[in-house]
């Protein structure tokens, strides 16, 4: 049956799943001017995160079902462990005139088609930078989404960052890697701080510089294209300081630290997929 386009100048946008995710997403979309605030909605109990989305100017409507009864493409935001219980009291009203979207991490797009008793279904991994237009997110698929289906949650998600497209099967690393990544740079950022406040620095100071050493070391690999193996060389003047703190860094394994715990979230996420 060919699927009824989604009016992509008209069309409302629901959050099943109010949580730091949807509202990272959410503040994204209406501060890139793809969609206007009145025209999202999502539902939650807690005062705190009704206020959090009113603040911007969200819909907070009283029950999952009417956000999903007042919605033509509804994102599935919820934690893994519950979105089957989701997804299945809300099938009744899953008709395939509605685009659904899962963001839950290790949950395979079938096992969401089968729940929801249709396919129209998109599988995205976000990851929090939304909230700041610097998302890195992947995009899959289901098996009657169409391709303007496809490109309506590109133009979507590809206002809050940078969107790839991949084959579902790489997704339990994309997790391991963008998804989780975020927290592990913020490890990083907080430990460059904490170096330099022990070297002399301020705390404010040696915070600012720590995040802005970040920020400008990955634009510049996104901007060069140069291999970050290069730009490392680059900074490492022989004999310098640079050298010293790397030789530092390898005697306490900080590369194979890094692989280690993106294998570990992509473990824990293929993890998930089997509960």
């Amino acid at each position: 049956m060919e699927m009824a386009p989604i009016p992509s100048e008209t069309y409302k946008l629901g959050f099943i799943g109010a949580g730091k995710m949807a509202e990272s997403i959410a503040r994204g979309v209406v501060r890139s001017g793809v969609l206007p605030p009145s025209r999202i909605r999502t539902s939650h109990s807690s005062p705190v995160r009704r206020d959090a989305f009113e603040s911007f100017g969200i819909t907070v409507l009283p029950r999952n079902d009417d956000v999903v009864q007042d919605s033509d493409v509804v994102i599935f935001s919820v934690k893994p462990q519950v979105v089957k219980d989701v997804v299945l009291r809300l099938k009744p009203l899953l008709s395939e005139k509605k685009l659904l979207v899962s963001i839950a991490a290790g949950v395979k797009l079938k096992d969401m088609e089968e729940w929801a008793g249709q396919s129209r279904f998109i599988r995205i991994m976000p990851n929090t930078p939304s909230a700041v237009g610097e998302a890195a997110s992947v995009m899959s698929l289901g098996g009657s989404a169409t391709e303007e289906d496809g490109d309506l949650i590109a133009k979507l998600f590809g206002s809050v960052g940078k969107l790839w497209r991949a084959d579902e099967k790489l997704f339990d690393a994309i997790t391991g890697l963008s998804g989780s990544g975020p927290a592990f740079i913020y490890l990083a950022i907080e430990a460059l701080a904490d170096g330099g406040v022990a070297a002399g620095l301020p705390r404010a100071l040696a915070l600012g510089l720590a995040s802005q050493t970040v920020l400008g070391a990955a634009t510049m690999v996104t901007k060069t294209g140069e291999h970050p193996g290069k730009l490392k060389d680059d900074v490492a003047s022989p004999a310098g300081t640079t050298i010293a703190g790397i030789h530092e860094l390898e005697k306490g394994g900080f590369r194979g630290t890094l692989m280690n715990a993106v294998i570990a979230a992509a473990k824990r996420s293929r993890e998930l997929s089997q509960s």
